[in-house]
């Protein structure tokens, strides 16, 4: 396996408090701070109104998701019609977006993040996700809990724009954590088509 960079926030991309841009257009870093002690620690963890000031003066969420995956399982890519806030609350976890909008100056970028919901850390990790962007998810050390909140709900949104390709497409080219024989996918994600399928689609 090739060696995996992963993102890094980096100040000169700060754009707000604790809020960071990345190579991908409409997708954001973001960090929470962790109040600790004694006891554990308290987190305000999807703070709306941060979001609608410094990305998405529209953004509202409207349902809030939960998966928990056991290690070595694999999720993705899955791209849908919503924009999303998501936050990894235990376990450790490999994310992985992929820009798959044709029609986007980042298309087929890629950004890794290795998120470690370490109860010791002074900070948390949130990523911001804009509609029809691919997202995928590896747990890495389970159980993993993803918590997402979203600006539709799952019954009312349009699902005629989901899509979802392989975790093992050609031209993406993702580096995942384990070999892929030790991963644990579900059936519906091995038959997603390939990148190059999707763009005959459209």
């Amino acid at each position: 396996m090739q060696q995996i960079s992963y993102y890094q926030a980096d100040e000169k991309m700060m754009l707000s408090n604790n809020i960071y841009r990345t190579e991908i257009d409409g997708l954001f870093y973001l960090r929470y701070v962790k109040n600790i002690d004694d006891r554990g620690f308290f987190a305000q963890t999807m703070e709306v109104k941060q979001i609608r000031q410094a990305i998405n003066p529209d953004f509202q969420i409207k349902q809030v998701n939960l998966s928990v995956s056991k290690s070595k399982v694999l999720r993705g890519i899955h791209a849908e019609n919503w924009n999303k806030l998501v936050t990894v609350l235990s376990g450790q976890a490999q994310l992985v977006i992929a820009d798959i909008r044709q029609d986007s100056p980042t298309y087929k970028k890629l950004v890794y993040f290795n998120i470690n919901a370490n109860e010791q850390s002074d900070f948390g990790e949130s990523l911001y996700i804009s509609a029809k962007l691919g997202n995928s998810i590896c747990a890495i050390n389970g159980p993993v809990y993803y918590l997402y909140g979203v600006d539709q709900s799952y019954q009312e949104r349009n699902k005629d724009d989901d899509q979802a390709i392989s975790v093992f497409d050609p031209d993406l080219n993702i580096q995942w954590p384990f070999n892929k024989d030790e991963l644990i996918i579900s059936q519906r994600d091995l038959n997603s088509i390939n990148l190059l399928e999707y763009e005959k689609k459209d």
